[in-house]
């Protein structure tokens, strides 16, 4: 072609004028010549040396220049292996929109078919497959939870890219065309995180030669139970090879779309799940005399709970102690045996959970005995504090500025009360969880319900750069 003509054309003259260069200079070096200190054969002068160099250089950087703003050269030069060309933030964010449409079918193929828990046969067959289509060797560490590799050109670096993939067990009523019917629903966008991190992969794939190591995919269940992390950890999903950091990203419905959260240290409360099971007698409730009620305890435990953060927890320590489920009994005019309660306690100082739970232990207690009934206290799971990395929280920071500009990150040194599982993954390598933006009520009418609402809508727009921000991260951080 034409442009391979040059390009001879132009080595064969460059070749020929360093030749000329060096033959000049001997002649040059009468007149030039560095004598030594006390005598003795004179030598080049350096001056030559330095000229040579950077004329050398000068014609490299030219030509890097010339292949980088024409494509079709380019193309063709990283097609062949000869020269690996980093993306520029453009590009990246292009091929990320460019596989947009895919991102939006994995997304919807998994909200349309939510699992809840451990056991998520569906969607890790789903993932599995997707997997495999991309060129990986997907492989399962434990119950539904799921890995792949790839390496680039370096396999002595190695980062940690985490998505969650379980669902919550709520009834879905958001009227969308790809809602779930089968009595749970993605209310907490984990649909979003596994389309995103699938997405990623593709990129990946596309840009594997430019990789600066090795990049692990983590794809697991039950975050909304706290054991997901754990199991992943205790099946050893950071050995071979074993991540110097990790990354998570987070939808957050009720956030303009696009703006992503950074939050330094401590970003995310740490959260305990328990159970208090109150025991009584069961009897005709027209003679409730006869037995011992389990409700009437359980409405005692209950309101004595809610004094715990206001009476004896400091204004100054962030706690909350909520209640979530209350059952009990099954007909109007029975009293029942027994009685449930199921809460949460979350807070940023596991000293002060621990003595939350031992409080609520002793009160649930002590208000079953005075009612003349039973109680014990059962710690189901729990998930510590988050603590991000401040240095690689500002790397990625910077990083999404490049994609998003400044104005649409925001970093933060406080969190919130929520509590999120990739917490336990915080504790053992430097790991950085990033909030993105979903939409708010002004954008669209139907974005900004809570999280866990059963009709809560998700911005899909912001898809795209969850696998852009993932790669550049990949490519950019030393």
């Amino acid at each position: 072609t034409l442009f391979l003509k040059q390009l001879a054309i132009w080595l064969i003259a460059n070749c020929i004028a360093i030749h000329n260069q060096f033959s000049n200079v001997r002649d040059l070096l009468t007149d030039f010549r560095a004598p030594r200190v006390g005598g003795g054969k004179p030598v080049w002068h350096p001056i030559f040396s330095s000229l040579l160099l950077y004329h050398t250089r000068l014609q490299s950087t030219l030509f890097f220049h010339f292949i980088r703003y024409n494509k079709k050269e380019q193309n063709f030069f990283v097609k062949k292996g000869w020269i690996l060309m980093q993306p520029t933030v453009q590009e990246l964010l292009s091929s990320a929109q460019e596989i947009k449409q895919e991102i939006l079918a994995d997304r919807r193929t998994i909200h349309q078919n939510s699992e809840v828990g451990t056991h998520l046969p569906t969607t890790k067959a789903y993932v599995t497959k997707r997997l495999i289509e991309l060129g990986y060797e997907p492989q399962e560490l434990c119950e539904s939870g799921i890995v792949a590799t790839i390496t680039g050109k370096d396999a002595g670096r190695c980062m940690l890219l985490r998505a969650d993939m379980d669902a919550l067990c709520i009834q879905e009523q958001t009227g969308l065309p790809f809602q779930s019917e089968n009595g749970s629903m993605h209310a907490c966008g984990h649909d979003m995180h596994t389309a995103m991190l699938l997405g990623a992969a593709k990129l990946l794939r596309q840009y594997q030669a430019q990789l600066n190591g090795t990049v692990k995919l983590v794809f697991q269940p039950d975050e909304e139970g706290f054991t997901g992390a754990k199991s992943m950890l205790q099946a050893g999903v950071l050995n071979n090879p074993k991540p110097q950091i990790g990354l998570a990203l987070h939808v957050n419905s009720g956030t303009p779309s696009g703006l992503i959260l950074c939050g330094r240290g401590t970003f995310m409360a740490g959260c305990t799940l328990f159970r208090i099971a109150v025991h009584g007698v069961g009897c005709h409730g027209a003679m409730p005399e006869t037995g011992v009620d389990p409700l009437n305890i359980a409405a005692h435990i209950y309101l004595s709970l809610q004094e715990l953060i206001s009476r004896e927890i400091s204004a100054k320590q962030p706690a909350v102690v909520t209640i979530g489920h209350m059952q009990g009994g099954q007909a109007p005019n029975i009293i029942p045996q027994s009685a449930i309660l199921e809460g949460t306690i979350r807070t940023f100082d596991r000293d002060l959970t621990a003595r939350i739970m031992q409080r609520i232990e002793t009160i649930a207690k002590c208000t079953a005995q005075a009612f003349r009934g039973s109680a014990e206290v059962t710690e189901l799971a729990s998930a510590p504090p988050l603590v991000n990395n401040p240095d690689l929280v500002n790397q990625m920071a910077d990083f999404a500025q490049q994609l998003v500009g400044e104005q649409a990150v925001y970093r933060l040194d406080e969190g919130g009360m929520g509590s999120e599982d990739f917490a336990s993954y915080t504790y053992e390598l430097p790991c950085a969880y990033l909030l993105l933006g979903a939409g708010t009520p002004n954008e669209n009418p139907l974005y900004g319900k809570p999280m866990h609402n059963e009709k809560v809508v998700f911005n899909e727009d912001v898809l795209p750069l969850g696998p852009a921000h993932m790669v550049r991260a990949e490519l950019a951080i030393q």
